[in-house]
């Protein structure tokens, strides 16, 4: 088996090892790898939103914790997140969590309400304002869904949209 034939086949084989991909080949891995990021990358973004959401309800969480400690201790509603040291506290997406005490006249008129106009708190809301940044006091609205609430006086801390 050492015959001419075999040299000429040796000599082909390292001729296109040697001529690298052709134009069709390189087509079809760009190809492959243009249907993987786009698959890929929104994946990624929605895993990315998913974490942000779960930093803000364990960091509502703690802050509700703290305020809650605060007002046993005082038996006062705090007037804000500076009572607790949380003053400066940045949601993950990057702008203030919002407080709000719902102790004093006028003030519940601005209290987040249910689907059924009824405020969802107590004492007070605290909440992030969530991806879009915009806010209005229901939570049925379009610009409100978005947003990291704390209801029911802590009983639940999630997306609004979840919440019923």
């Amino acid at each position: 088996m050492n015959g001419p034939y075999v040299g000429n086949r040796a000599a082909r084989l390292a001729r296109a090892c040697a001529r690298g991909l052709t134009l069709a080949e390189m087509a079809i891995a760009i190809a492959i790898a243009a249907l993987i990021a786009f698959v890929a990358v929104p994946q990624y973004k929605d895993y990315q939103e998913r974490v942000r959401v779960a930093q803000a309800i364990y960091e509502i969480g703690d802050m509700n914790f703290r305020l809650q400690q605060r007002l046993d201790e005082t038996r006062v509603t705090p007037a804000d997140l500076s009572e607790i040291g949380q003053q400066s506290k940045k949601d993950p997406w990057g702008r203030p969590y919002v407080y709000q005490s719902l102790a004093g006249k006028g003030v519940a008129g601005k209290a987040r309400k249910n689907k059924n106009l009824v405020p969802i708190n107590t004492y007070f809301d605290l909440y992030s304002v969530g991806k879009d940044g915009a806010t209005v006091a229901p939570l049925t609205a379009p610009v409100s869904r978005d947003d990291v609430i704390l209801a029911n006086d802590g009983r639940f801390i999630g997306l609004a949209r979840d919440y019923e």
